[in-house]
């Protein structure tokens, strides 16, 4: 799991961001350690019949919904940096709107969908991180060379221009590392183990042992990447200083490259960036697709549908959800956010709560829950979270919640749920 949709979109953010991942390790040992001999010892399919083995069918549709509306947000707000970046280096040009690129857009990802398997899926995915480390580092040494810097003088001047703090300590700012650190933990663990998509590759594999290998290499791999993301961000930065560009977010990488770098490397960015659009789009629709057919419609518990049946309504199914999407696409084109990667981990904070409160209830507690509460629960949650958000800094002298508000909305579940429990069975 990265969220660098576009190489550098994260640049901005400085080192402290390393915080987060390095919270990202620490998440991941949790899903290995924790969540993965769960679902293996219950030889899960979807992992949110965890829920309603433990608590009943009301928290197994409500784990399943928070998933789809997770991970919609957050795969359309992907999707939506991609084609933002394509239309105003390119298509703003050509007087194309910006509707008629996500349309076109989507109806291709819809035929790679469709027209494309297994064997389709793993040579892209393979293209897809070829090209964009490959990218990376073409970038870097680029940047590199033009700048007359070595590794060692780039973080010497990046340290200058305070870009390379790794650790902010005032406790207001949401950008403390502890915040940064438990945010990403946490950010981790649902996003990852929490998610449906994420999860059916790692439960797909043979033995409990070899899934857990496969999830702290990742992990140690996601380290080294993102550190190098973030170097890239920083070599942009001065790149940008030095040519007296006022550029900045997620508008730096792409005007660079495009406009500044030489044609080469803007043709290594663009096809960076469509290779990564179709699979990670694809793979968004899919897991959706196969969650809300399985999880809330149970096509597959239904004896009424024969397979030719069950496979028309999945296809139906994803036909929606690229609606869906082409409906949330224009909804952040309407807000304009220029810092795409941030406005995702904030949303992830408000989605993913729920999901982190219900399983950690699940795996702590013992006791049972009043069914019916169990969605009231879980919308209270986010939103008591969000007048917290807000209130915060005037309460408490200007604090703020940074990425760990995720934990806090969790925590807020888990509490609502203590207090929805049937008591009878407490011992």
């Amino acid at each position: 799991m990265t969220f660098v949709s576009v190489p550098g979109t994260v640049a901005g953010s400085g080192m402290s961001y390393l915080m987060v991942v390095f919270g990202y390790f620490i998440g991941y040992m949790g899903v290995a350690y924790i969540l993965l001999p769960l679902y293996y010892r219950l030889q899960l399919t979807s992992i949110y019949h965890y829920l309603q083995e433990r608590f009943g069918r009301s928290s197994y549709k409500t784990g399943a919904l928070f998933f789809i509306v997770s991970r919609t947000l957050g795969a359309t707000a992907r999707l939506y940096l991609v084609i933002r970046v394509l239309q105003d280096l390119v298509l703003n040009q050509m007087g194309v709107p910006f509707i008629v690129t996500a349309i076109f857009i989507l109806l291709l990802i819809l035929a790679y969908t469709f027209k494309g398997g297994v064997k389709t899926i793993v040579w892209t995915d393979t293209l897809q991180t070829t090209f964009m480390l490959g990218g990376l580092i073409a970038c870097v040494i680029y940047v590199l060379q033009n700048l007359d810097l070595s590794f060692g003088e780039a973080w010497i001047r990046m340290t200058d221009l305070g870009y390379s703090k790794l650790m902010i300590t005032d406790i207001n700012s949401p950008g403390h590392y502890m915040k940064h650190l438990l945010g990403g933990a946490f950010i981790a663990l649902t996003m990852t183990g929490l998610d449906q998509e994420m999860m059916q590759k790692n439960i797909s594999v043979r033995t409990l042992k070899d899934s857990q290998k496969n999830v702290v290499t990742l992990s140690v791999i996601l380290i080294f990447v993102n550190f190098l993301f973030l170097f890239l961000g920083g070599v942009l930065y001065l790149y940008s200083n030095d040519h007296q560009l006022a550029l900045k977010g997620d508008d730096l990488f792409p005007t660079l490259a495009m406009q500044h770098f030489p044609p080469v490397m803007g043709l290594i960015f663009i096809i960076a960036l469509i290779s990564a659009l179709f699979p990670s789009a694809d793979g968004a629709i899919t897991a959706l697709t196969a969650s809300f057919s399985l999880d809330i419609l149970g096509i597959q518990r239904n004896p009424k549908l024969n397979e030719a049946q069950q496979t028309s309504i999945r296809r139906q199914v994803h036909l929606v959800f690229a609606g869906v999407f082409l409906i949330c696409v224009m909804v952040f084109h309407w807000i304009d956010n220029r810092s795409i990667i941030d406005l995702i981990l904030k949303l992830a904070g408000y989605t993913y709560g729920p999901l982190l409160g219900l399983f950690a209830y699940g795996v702590l507690m013992k006791s049972k829950l009043k069914e019916t509460l169990v969605p009231v629960v879980c919308l209270i949650a986010p939103a008591f979270t969000w007048v917290l958000a807000d209130m915060m800094p005037v309460w408490c002298n200007g604090f703020k919640f940074g990425y760990e508000l995720l934990l806090v909305n969790g925590i807020l579940t888990f509490v609502g749920l203590f207090l929805i429990r049937k008591k009878s069975e407490i011992n």
